[in-house]
């Protein structure tokens, strides 16, 4: 087209130059391309966010369930926490827009009754059953028989026809199941009772799962985390608070309360919501490949700060057996080409990152050499110490009895 016309093409092609002198001129390169906008906060840290909630509420429903000093009344607890959530998620539905997947959800007093009420059911007994384990358990040994969850689903799914077993699948979830039946041989302070509460809470959570994908795995059922508690965190309230009333309103006093203490409480429980509001910005921020991984390095990382901080006693024994445990549980969960494709680029990138920074890499290699031994030494420390404390006691009581007559 001829250089005096006036061309469509130029104003549709916003690069286009409008003098004369530019369009017979030598063409310059364009040096203002605008650049996609990076996002104002970086993914890892939603990461970091969901990663310290959910290990804070853990622990922290660990120190109010001390059976010594805190509050031994778990369906109280989580009683109060659903009626936190259940007043949380009203005010956010009327004043927030963190709430608007409610508008895509088409729930009908059919579905509440068909499907919310039945999955809240066991949803509540599972809330129950997992903290009614804190007053028995140790944080570290919780999280490793919670590695049991994928197989509880599987077999949950296998049980309402949802899947059908596979001898590959069946292999599979065999090695996560080797390694926590490792891992509770070498458990020091195994509880029966405590096992049978955490198996009843991964058992009871795994038929949840499986039910929601059964009964509202369809497009107009699909919810967040947020949206999911704003349906069932009142019914789950509500049957909480029946089996309260039957179960610990009888024993309970105000003085129990004030010993653990209403802020504490209110703190407690708006943890446990922001923990869920978290998620729903993790999964709207990262993929579920990330979702895994750091789900695995989240319970890795509570089992070494209960070991460090709470001293609970871990063998080496059931390091062995957790590790085989989570590796099943990623092989499981990835599969074989994804974590091929996962080691490749992993190495590909640790060599980038060696070659640009050798002094870093060398630290990092270091300091990760050190926590390992130092993680080693401390589990073997408090096996020891735990192990001798108990024989002294029994060779003071030898000593101190009477000689037989």
């Amino acid at each position: 087209m001829a250089a005096g016309t006036d061309s469509s093409d130029d104003k549709q092609n916003p690069l286009a130059t409008t003098s004369e002198s530019s369009r017979d001129g030598p063409i310059l390169p364009v040096t203002n391309v605008p650049t996609p906008q990076k996002p104002a906060i970086h993914p890892a840290f939603y990461v970091i966010i969901w990663i310290a909630l959910s290990g804070s509420v853990i622990l922290f429903n660990k120190k109010i369930l001390d059976k010594e000093k805190g509050l031994n009344f778990p369906i109280f607890l989580t009683t109060w926490h659903l009626v936190f959530a259940t007043i949380a998620t009203q005010v956010l539905a009327r004043t927030s827009k963190l709430l608007d997947g409610l508008k895509t959800v088409n729930m009908t007093g059919r579905v509440y009754l068909r499907a919310v009420v039945p999955i809240g059911f066991f949803f509540s007994l599972s809330l129950i059953c997992s903290n009614k384990a804190y007053l028995f358990l140790s944080v570290s040994f919780i999280q490793m028989l919670k590695a049991t969850t994928p197989v509880a689903v599987l077999l949950a799914g296998w049980a309402l026809g949802k899947d059908r077993p596979t001898t590959k699948t069946f292999g599979n979830v065999s090695i996560i199941v080797l390694g926590v039946i490792i891992a509770s041989y070498g458990e020091i302070k195994f509880v029966l009772i405590g096992f049978i509460f955490q198996a009843l809470g991964v058992g009871f959570e795994a038929t949840r799962l499986a039910m929601v994908e059964k009964l509202l795995n369809s497009a107009e059922y699909k919810m967040d985390p947020l949206v999911s508690l704003y349906y069932f965190a009142p019914v789950c309230a509500a049957m909480n608070f029946v089996l309260f009333l039957f179960l610990e309103a009888s024993t309970i006093s105000v003085d129990d309360i004030f010993r653990v203490g209403p802020v504490l409480l209110v703190i407690n429980a708006l943890v446990a919501f922001a923990l869920n509001v978290s998620v729903v910005f993790l999964i709207g921020k990262t993929s579920s490949l990330v979702l895994t991984l750091c789900g695995v390095l989240k319970d890795i990382l509570l089992v070494v700060i209960s070991v460090a901080w709470i001293h609970d006693p871990v063998k080496p024994l059931q390091v062995f057996g957790y590790s085989i445990a989570l590796g099943g549980l990623i092989y499981y969960r990835l599969g074989a080409d994804k974590l091929k494709e996962l080691s490749k680029e992993g190495v590909l990138r640790w060599n980038e990152y060696g070659t640009k920074h050798p002094a870093y890499r060398k630290a990092a290699v270091f300091g990760a050499g050190v926590l390992v031994l130092w993680f080693i030494f401390w589990t073997s420390f408090a096996t020891y110490a735990n192990t001798g404390t108990q024989i002294n006691i029994n060779q003071t009581v030898d000593y101190a009895a009477p000689p037989p007559q």
